[in-house]
């Protein structure tokens, strides 16, 4: 019956059928891996000299350009394939031909042409981008699809002017960087060390003098009035390379004296003579500076340590090269520095842990994994006087809202050591 009602029509319908079919599936696999590759991605693949990676770099350059072409392609293939296969199997079968062949297009066209091509574009994301940019890089220099990608592109954006205000493009942010390089060290594509350094160049650029300065308690200074002799001892027993010199008070820096240069002068007989005789200026630097701005001022100035000002002008404290580079690379240490203690890494904030009250808070949360409140304070010293209110006592004990922070040890009015452990009655764990 079928092969007496068949016919050079019907064969041409098929045929006709099964090209729509296909490009279908090629198209719904091109708009998903079209649409998960990024900028960052394709421009990677294109270094590596992939073929076809140029042309995917010019789509993800303007993902609407090709995106609403696609879904109309898509939608057309799949709509007049329909209606072939409706016609095909109503001259064949009649009206019951075409409510099956009608069922099982739908089961065909989710499977085959829907559901297989774009699972294999999630699990072979780069392959079917490289694949298919070529393709749709051709079609859209098509005049009428790039007048009807024009048009189409138009009615979007009015609509979305209408619906949702004014239209945005889609713009990587610092999170979405961080987290790429959480799941890049979670997949082993990078080091520990490599992920650790992406995290502290992107918080860099947010970080503020005050943050990394060395606070006006630990400055080391000299008088004015002093000797050279006396201001090159001092240098060589703290181990400082310069040191600010002083008129009336701490707030009063006049002036700054370095190492090498005290050094020169005693070896050519000036050792007695005053430090305020052979000094040099003294550079001045706002406590809400961002590091990255003051960074490229050291670059410019070619000096290397700043005296940090407060609002009311007076000193807060000192900053130094070596301060803004520890904020990216993490802890210096040289045969100057003093010694601590070592924490046990391996030890965790159920055992308790002990934090030097100078720590910043942010890199006690990001090192130990805690979640210590930042909120006008920036140490862990600064969260326990602002809990006290006042000036602790060693053994004072006060609580946050995940954790019991223990005073372990003072040093005059200065918080030097905090236990944190968690608290039994911590309510998010309640």
């Amino acid at each position: 019956m079928i092969g007496v009602l068949w016919s050079s029509g019907d064969t041409a319908l098929a045929i006709s059928v099964a090209i729509l079919l296909t490009l279908s599936g090629f198209f719904a696999m091109a708009e998903t891996a079209l649409t998960r590759t990024n900028k960052s991605r394709a421009r990677s693949l294109r270094d590596q000299g992939r073929r076809g990676a140029k042309a995917l770099v010019a789509l993800t350059e303007s993902p609407e350009r090709f995106l609403n072409p696609l879904l109309l392609l898509i939608l057309v293939c799949q709509l007049v394939s329909a209606t072939m296969v409706g016609v095909l199997a109503g001259h064949l079968f009649g009206a019951a031909g075409v409510f099956v062949a009608t069922a099982l297009e739908v089961v065909i066209i989710f499977v085959a042409f829907e559901a297989i091509p774009k699972n294999y574009a999630v699990q072979h994301q780069d392959e079917a981008a490289l694949l298919s940019a070529p393709v749709v890089g051709r079609l859209l220099a098509f005049a009428p699809i790039r007048l009807l990608s024009g048009v189409l592109l138009t009615v979007a954006d009015a609509v979305i002017r209408m619906v949702g205000g004014a239209g945005s493009t889609s713009r990587m942010t610092e999170s979405e960087i961080l987290a790429m390089a959480d799941v890049a060290h979670e997949d082993l594509a990078i080091a520990s060390d490599e992920r650790n350094f992406i995290h502290s160049v992107i918080e860099f650029g947010d970080t503020i003098v005050r943050e990394v300065m060395v606070p006006r308690i630990d400055i080391v200074d000299v008088a004015a009035g002093a000797t050279v002799r006396a201001a090159l001892d001092l240098a060589i027993e703290t181990g400082r390379s310069r040191i600010p010199v002083l008129g009336e008070g701490v707030d009063d820096v006049v002036g700054m004296v370095n190492l090498r240069h005290l050094a020169r002068l005693v070896a050519n007989g000036q050792g007695d003579e005053l430090v305020d005789v052979h000094m040099g200026e003294a550079s001045f630097v706002p406590e809400t500076k961002r590091v990255a701005s003051l960074l490229n001022e050291i670059r410019n100035s070619k000096v290397h340590l700043f005296v940090v000002v407060d609002e009311y002008g007076g000193t807060a404290g000192l900053v130094t090269l070596e301060d803004v580079l520890e904020e990216l690379v993490g802890e210096i240490t040289d045969e100057s520095d003093p010694s601590v203690d070592e924490i046990d890494e391996d030890r965790t904030i159920e055992e308790g842990i002990e934090l030097s009250g100078r720590l910043n808070i942010d890199d006690a949360n990001e090192e130990f994994g805690l979640a210590l409140e930042k909120d006008g304070w920036d140490t862990v010293g600064g969260l326990v006087l602002d809990l006290a209110g006042g000036v602790p006592e060693v053994g004072d004990v006060y609580a946050t809202h995940h954790y019991r922070l223990t005073v372990m040890r003072m040093e005059g009015r200065r918080i030097e050591t905090v236990l944190v452990e968690p608290r039994a009655d911590d309510p998010d764990e309640s």
